[in-house]
């Protein structure tokens, strides 16, 4: 199986000559127009400390029609109790730095490099990455970040300090993106924590379709404001 390596131009092969593992290409750059051509192209970036960048394009894809959203019923008892309050796009620099410092199970470090952090703070500033924030009282305990191209919300990653900090932010996310528009939520990989809020795989190509048309709607595109 090939493996392709990026030179300068921000473009990508395609992605159906993925190992089986979902790697595609290594090197390239974190450029905003990389990362643009990658999201559109269903592929993301994700290595660790003293690797190359390395891009990927896992099939099956796991998804989550806003729709489809399925809540448990403990959960709509924390989110019904006024614990949390929730925001949009007030502390992005934060949500991304608390996610790099997640412990996560079965992983010896962070795969969301300083690097990564200013290249999504910088498409942050561009607002095209944006992230939800949940909060009990002052204090930031858990939230979700992504890229939003389109009706399509690209997840990458959450965090929680309080139990269920960040289900709570992916519901009020997914709920949120569901009456802007949003058509499909990208969750990257499958894990049974996902597959219970409803989300389903999709094969690469059904996926890519299901992009390529996501992007010709501009749902999501602008700052993003919390509803009253």
């Amino acid at each position: 199986m090939t493996i392709y390596r990026l030179f300068d131009e921000p473009v990508f092969p395609d992605p159906a000559e993925a190992d089986p593992d979902g790697l595609l290409a290594i090197g390239g750059d974190l450029s905003p127009e990389r990362l643009v051509a990658a999201y559109a192209g269903g592929i993301f970036p994700w290595y660790s400390a003293n690797s190359p960048i390395l891009w990927w394009s896992p099939d099956p894809r796991l998804v989550l029609e806003p729709a489809s959203l399925h809540v448990p019923t403990s959960l709509k008892r924390v989110l019904n109790s006024g614990r949390f309050r929730f925001s949009l796009d007030t502390a992005f620099s934060q949500v991304i730095r608390a996610c790099a410092r997640s412990q996560r199970p079965g992983q010896g470090g962070t795969w969301i490099m300083p690097e990564m952090i200013t290249a999504y703070e910088g498409l942050h500033a561009l607002q095209l990455a944006h992230s939800a924030e949940v909060w009990n009282g002052e204090r930031l305990v858990g939230g979700v970040y992504g890229v939003a191209l389109g009706s399509v919300f690209f997840g990458e990653s959450m965090f929680f300090t309080e139990k269920d900090a960040s289900k709570a932010a992916f519901v009020f996310l997914a709920r949120w993106l569901g009456n802007r528009g949003c058509t499909l939520i990208d969750c990257q990989q499958t894990t049974a924590h996902l597959l219970r809020f409803g989300a389903r795989e999709l094969s690469r190509p059904e996926f890519l379709r299901r992009v390529e048309q996501g992007l010709k709607s501009p749902a999501l595109s602008g700052r993003w404001v919390l509803d009253a």
